[in-house]
């Protein structure tokens, strides 16, 4: 019930709320725009500095390495389950989606966690700057396997032989340099870079910016992000209940693994929260972005919707303060 009192949580039911209404209320694109870059430099940049305040220590390396194991696990689970009851294009696609990460989800968790009096490691946000290629990297190579296994044709030549021709498939190096130099991704590890070099002197400099202003700026973003879901609600009546009870479920039984992850390498429980918002979340901007040209056949109105239209509200609305509270439970 806290989080759900939260302001900037508010704000975005407030957005869902006059999105149903269908109000005329919006956020100009360039200005929803610039809010994401803000909250990106300003998430890299505390974690920038806590890295430089803490250095590269064991913990770091296991809640990376963590961070790493779940980004490969979670869409070859998803994948599998998924394969079973829609075409495999879109298991795939689906699979990146729900494998990858979403950055305001994260942002909202670590806001709650500090709202909580939780602490938790701004390195963090390096465990989501890894997480979030992995899952589109092996979505990759699954539409590439599954196009040269069901697009082979044999036609045949006048000379009275057969060729073979086999469709082509994506590269996974131009997927790769776009994940990796998407502006986005790009802006948060410099802006990491640039708080590890800065350190403690950049961090007072920059507090006015990435502290004082934080709050306020996530508030505003939310709002615009309740405005979209709400307009994104008439995609998933389309889809059927069994793939909107998925979109509700998987992201339990990702925290799950995230959590039984941590109590098993001994993670602390703010990062073990973390850690559960990143596996339990969905990307709805990035791997959207590069799957509507990397997997074409699929269906944008299943990832897309799925990941707005319910798992980031589910996220936002009850998942954060469940996952929140069964690490305290279970790690303490």
């Amino acid at each position: 019930m806290q989080n759900l009192l939260d302001p900037a949580i508010l704000f975005f039911a407030f957005g869902m709320f006059a999105g149903a209404l269908k109000s005329n209320l919006e956020i100009p694109p360039p200005i929803a725009r610039f809010l994401s870059l803000y909250l990106l430099m300003a998430l890299g940049l505390k974690g920038g500095f806590a890295l430089s305040h803490s250095g590269l220590t064991a913990e770091v390396a296991i809640s990376l390495g963590a961070a790493v194991a779940l980004a490969v696990i979670v869409p070859l689970l998803g994948y599998q389950v998924l394969k079973r009851a829609v075409a495999p294009l879109d298991a795939a696609a689906l699979a990146a989606t729900y494998g990858s990460v979403s950055a305001v989800t994260f942002v909202t968790a670590t806001q709650f966690l500090e709202n909580q009096q939780t602490e938790f490691g701004g390195y963090m946000a390096a465990a989501m700057a890894l997480m979030e290629s992995p899952a589109i990297v092996m979505a990759v190579v699954m539409a590439n396997a599954l196009r040269q296994r069901v697009n082979i044709s044999v036609t045949s030549m006048p000379d009275g032989t057969a060729a073979m021709t086999v469709q082509k498939g994506v590269g996974i190096w131009p997927i790769l340099r776009e994940s990796f130099t998407d502006g986005a991704q790009l802006l948060l590890l410099g802006a990491m870079v640039i708080g590890v070099v800065s350190g403690d002197a950049g961090k007072a400099a920059m507090q006015p910016f990435s502290g004082d202003l934080f709050k306020g700026m996530l508030a505003f973003f939310l709002l615009d992000m309740g405005l979209l879901t709400a307009r994104n609600l008439a995609q998933v009546r389309q889809q059927p209940s069994w793939l909107i009870g998925y979109a509700l479920l998987a992201p339990l039984v990702h925290a799950a693994l995230a959590l039984a992850l941590a109590w098993v390498l001994g993670i602390s429980v703010g990062n073990a929260t973390l850690l559960m918002v990143l596996a339990a979340s969905a990307s709805y901007i990035a791997v959207p972005a590069v799957l509507r040209h990397a997997i074409p056949e699929a269906q944008p109105a299943l990832y897309f919707g799925m990941s707005l239209g319910v798992t980031f509200p589910f996220n936002i609305l009850v998942g954060i303060p469940l996952y929140a509270s069964l690490a305290q439970i279970i790690l303490n």
